[in-house]
């Protein structure tokens, strides 16, 4: 059984005995009440100017009467590069390192063409091709097109 002593010690927290800290509120500045008060005529504003005027907040960019960034930035012909599409390129002259009639990212991946055979790829026609071979990719360039139908080969889009 406790002592009523003990009680006296460790008195219960409860929201009848509950005080904000020391310095928790603190009195609104009255302004513009007389020179006396220290906050009078320009009510610590300092003196003239864009700053001592009611409503003086600034809008968000403001750049002290600098044209904002955002007036400076282009606002058309610029892409997102969320939207982009990021190819991994392999040039028609590189397929000649694989010794087999068809090509697929699989394989440019083993061979070291292209890291992710997961990720998109494009050809394109730098360089020429010597055999006829059958090549999957997502993308080609019309250049690459060309060549490949010249060599005799055949070329399949991947749809993504």
């Amino acid at each position: 059984m406790k002592n009523t002593s003990d009680k006296k010690e460790s008195e219960i927290v409860g929201l009848h005995n509950l005080k904000a800290p020391v310095g928790a509120h603190k009195r609104k500045k009255l302004l513009g009440r007389g020179p006396s008060s220290g906050h009078g005529k320009t009510s610590t504003r300092g003196s003239k100017g864009q700053t001592s005027r009611a409503g003086r907040d600034f809008y968000l960019g403001f750049e002290g009467g600098q044209t904002p960034l955002i007036r400076r930035f282009p606002k058309r012909g610029f892409n997102r590069a969320r939207f982009r599409k990021e190819y991994q390129i392999v040039n028609l002259g590189d397929l000649n390192r694989i010794k087999q009639s068809t090509v697929t990212p699989e394989l440019l991946e083993k061979s070291g063409l292209i890291r992710d055979k997961d990720r998109v790829v494009k050809i394109l026609g730098n360089g020429q091709i010597k055999e006829a071979i059958t090549i999957y990719a997502h993308a080609f360039s019309k250049k690459a097109q060309e060549k490949i139908k010249t060599a005799g080969g055949t070329f399949q889009i991947i749809n993504v």
